[in-house]
């Protein structure tokens, strides 16, 4: 978690305290919620704005308060931040199981704060397949759909299956 003290908890407690799916701010913004100026790499380096949670302190102050950046505009000087999404819904198969797509994936991989390539490790499959699934050029097989509830379950990551049918049924 980010710690009381740290140069970059005023960050984290500004995230927290809002719940917007979107934040733009420039770099003055920021460096006025943190007090201080921003590195000269910040305003420099598109990399110092990856969304890396086990990485630098700057990085765990908006992913712990569950934002990421979404947009970075240099010339403008200004960072948008995006809410990571909590709740996943997902359609069923025909026999109860969930129907893995691209938001889905993308949830889970985000979940578990792992790069494409790392997910991809961790399935046994290529990074380029993690991509195509999360763009939604095709679906994830019967098998790998299984692994990935068990993956999803052994992660805590919360889903909601419905069941099409029941949803024809209430209308």
């Amino acid at each position: 978690m980010s710690k009381a003290g740290s140069k970059y908890y005023p960050l984290y407690q500004y995230f927290s305290e809002k719940d917007v799916e979107f934040i733009t701010l420039t770099f003055s913004e920021i460096e006025s919620i943190l007090g201080r100026d921003l590195p000269y790499s910040a305003k420099a380096d598109r990399g110092w704005w990856g969304n890396r949670a086990n990485g630098p302190s700057h990085a765990k102050a908006w992913m712990q308060a569950k934002y990421e950046v979404s947009e970075i505009d240099m010339a403008a000087g200004q960072i948008t931040f995006r809410k990571v999404k909590l709740e996943y819904r997902v359609e069923a198969s025909e026999k109860g199981e969930p129907q893995w797509d691209g938001e889905l994936v993308e949830g889970l991989r985000r979940h578990m704060q792992l790069t494409q390539g790392e997910l991809a490790e961790e399935l046994g499959v290529r990074q380029q397949t993690i991509s195509e699934w999360e763009r939604g050029a095709y679906l994830p097989s019967r098998a790998t759909s299984k692994y990935l509830t068990l993956v999803a379950e052994r992660e805590r990551f919360i889903y909601q299956v419905e069941n099409p049918q029941s949803k024809d049924e209430s209308i």
